[in-house]
């Protein structure tokens, strides 16, 4: 497990890596005849037998949900790629996408083939736009070659790639938010049922899928399901992007199996920073319950982290040391969430609203021990009943940070402000720091 796998990001220090050169010099769309050769349900068994599960934070299984869909329905199919990368901490796409924009568009093709799709979107996010304009790029190039259009490879299939810019809203990386996106109305999340597999885009069969489950799709054809399952752990098949970010020396993507530990990658990052010690962290963004040095070694799969409280999500480590503030990090990320909510739901919309007030009037010291029962019980009220997952997300911070670190959230009382403060009346030794 400490042995990093480069298979999305193998070919990220060639040359030129974002070219349709660069990309086929090192097999680069071999894939498809592959694929072509095989009949679309063939190519939906591989991708259920390899194990492969939605990279984008949820885990479902890829194949099973492109299996879902209603191959009887008269509608045409559409495959929608979730580039709407936006979960704060979470940076694994965009550099995906930004050095090897055609493993994703080669993704496409072969995935779209499957679910007998015609016509794909990529849905990116707006202000990524030197991301956009290298997918467009990719696209065209695509095009140019015959690897996009009609007849492609001689195969008889036909499929047009469109590259979407999105408006730049949070809630559009949820699923059926994006859909209203792409359809020109204003982002907010759908009522289900039906499910976008019945009526998605268009009101039409959907297949809804993050960028890097796409991208590991070409890998998956070309090696085998075998291949694929090989690595990771019996339930978590496979490997991924684990973004490392924050008080760590090395920051970056590492491309590592699912089960490798947060100490196995800390290791692989030289270490957090000199004189340092790590104090909490996410493991899947900041929409994930926090974690604490005790869980280092947790593998890094859908079921250990769950066991562990958390969720394995985008597998975004933001690593943090004995320096921050808990009570500012997390006010900063509910901040965040309360001015993203799209103001469908009632739970979300004032929940949002009020966790920031209770959470501001704490890290100022003012209020009361009382008040964290108070951020608790809106919590509970947020939690499970929001129309998404954006009020659920805004919880998982809060009420994980008070059952680690109620402590610190005290001291802040005890101080009349942050302890962290330079200003503040007295010292306060943060968790697993020396008095």
């Amino acid at each position: 497990m400490t042995t990093l796998t480069p298979v999305l990001t193998d070919n990220w220090d060639a040359e030129r890596a974002w070219t349709l050169a660069a990309y086929e010099e090192r097999g680069g769309y071999a894939a498809l005849d592959k694929a072509f050769a095989m009949a679309p349900d063939a190519v939906i068994d591989v991708v259920k037998e390899s194990g492969l599960r939605g990279r984008g934070g949820a885990g479902f299984p890829t194949g099973m949900k492109w299996g879902f869909i209603p191959q009887d329905n008269p509608r045409p199919k559409y495959l929608v790629v979730n580039a709407d990368e936006s979960e704060p901490g979470t940076c694994k796409d965009i550099p995906l996408m930004m050095a090897s924009p055609h493993t994703l568009v080669e993704g496409v093709i072969v995935s779209a083939y499957a679910i007998r799709a015609n016509t794909a979107f990529i849905y990116v996010r707006g202000e990524v736009l030197h991301v956009i304009r290298r997918l467009q790029r990719a696209v065209q190039e695509a095009y140019l070659a015959g690897h996009l259009g009609r007849n492609i490879h001689g195969s008889g299939y036909d499929l047009d790639l469109i590259v979407h810019a999105g408006a730049g809203a949070y809630i559009c990386g949820e699923e059926t938010a994006l859909l209203e996106g792409l359809e020109g109305r204003r982002g907010q999340p759908r009522l289900r049922p039906p499910f976008p597999a019945v009526a998605g885009l268009y009101a039409s069969p959907t297949v809804i899928n993050n960028v890097e489950s796409i991208a590991s799709v070409p890998s998956i054809i070309t090696n085998g399901a075998g291949w694929f399952a090989g690595m990771g752990t019996e339930k978590s098949n496979g490997f991924g992007i684990f973004s490392l970010s924050g008080h760590v020396r090395n920051p970056g993507q590492y491309e590592a199996p699912l089960g490798i530990t947060l100490r196995e990658l800390i290791d692989l990052a030289g270490g957090m920073r000199e004189g340092h010690e790590l104090k909490f962290w996410t493991p899947g963004g900041s929409s994930t319950p926090l974690l604490t040095p005790e869980h280092l070694d947790v593998p890094l799969d859908f079921e250990s982290v769950g066991a562990a409280g958390s969720m394995l999500g985008t597998r975004a480590l933001q690593l943090f040391d004995e320096t921050t503030c808990v009570v500012r990090a997390v006010l900063r990320w509910t901040e965040f969430y309360k001015h993203e909510s799209c103001g469908k739901c009632t739970p979300c919309r004032e929940g949002t609203w009020w966790l920031t007030q209770t959470l501001a009037r704490l890290e100022k010291g003012q209020g009361s021990e009382a008040d964290l029962d108070l951020l608790l019980d809106q919590c509970d009220n947020i939690l499970g009943r929001s129309f998404c997952a954006l009020g659920d997300g805004a919880t998982s911070p809060i009420s994980s940070s008070i059952q680690h670190f109620r402590d610190e959230y005290l001291a802040h009382l005890t101080n009349g402000g942050c302890p962290f403060d330079p200003a503040a009346s007295t010292a306060f030794a943060p968790v697993g720091a020396s008095a």
